[in-house]
């Protein structure tokens, strides 16, 4: 699960999050958070699991876009409580530059930029394989290192095809299989050995 190690700060990065069902917080039961950013200043990520009740045509409509792009039709997800005015595009990078880029793995990159959401309404440079987010989750230093001790949190190595190919009613029982676990068989009681 790993936060410190003998003192030793390990990332999370490029993992999954896996609500246990002892999470006590309601914007977060049954979430799968991919986990962007970790560090010992605190920890930003996306739910991947829960959809929002807007298109991506809506968003390009609000933005003044062409509305015809490809996949134009697919929902938002409800990326985190935090800022969920502000939107996010997680994609695999294919050599384009985008003006806000973070690349969070090796071929899975962050960008929150306006360029990319242009590309995505007309169809021109867009990425093969994206989600499109509004809002993200956010730890502040310590936070979800607390949450992980309280066992509220599974957490588990992310892979590309999980993250863009998985349906997304799968994801949570996806991710918590990569590390044998079933969390149709969890309680909600969490203790400690």
């Amino acid at each position: 699960m790993g936060r410190e190690k003998h003192g030793q700060f390990i990332s999370l990065e490029h993992h999954f999050l896996i609500a246990t069902p002892g999470l006590r917080d309601a914007a977060f039961a049954d979430s799968v958070v991919y986990l962007c950013r970790h560090t010992l200043e605190g920890a930003m990520g996306l739910r991947v699991n829960h959809c929002l009740d807007v298109t991506l045509r809506e968003l390009f409509l609000h933005l003044n876009l062409p509305s015809d792009g490809v996949d134009a039709d697919r929902l938002l997800l409800a990326g985190g409580p935090v800022r969920g005015e502000w939107g996010f595009v997680l994609h695999q990078h294919a050599g384009h530059r985008w003006q806000s880029m973070l690349e969070v793995a090796e071929g899975v990159v962050l960008t929150a930029s306006r360029d990319i959401i242009e590309a995505m309404a007309t169809g021109a440079g867009a990425p093969e394989r994206s989600l499109v987010a509004l809002g993200y989750a956010g730890w502040g230093a310590g936070q979800l290192e607390a949450e992980l001790a309280d066992n509220t949190w599974l957490t588990a190595p992310a892979t590309a095809e999980l993250l863009f190919e998985a349906p997304i009613e799968d994801r949570a029982r996806l991710a918590a299989a990569r590390i044998g676990v079933d969390l149709s068989k969890l309680s909600t009681c969490a203790g400690r050995a």
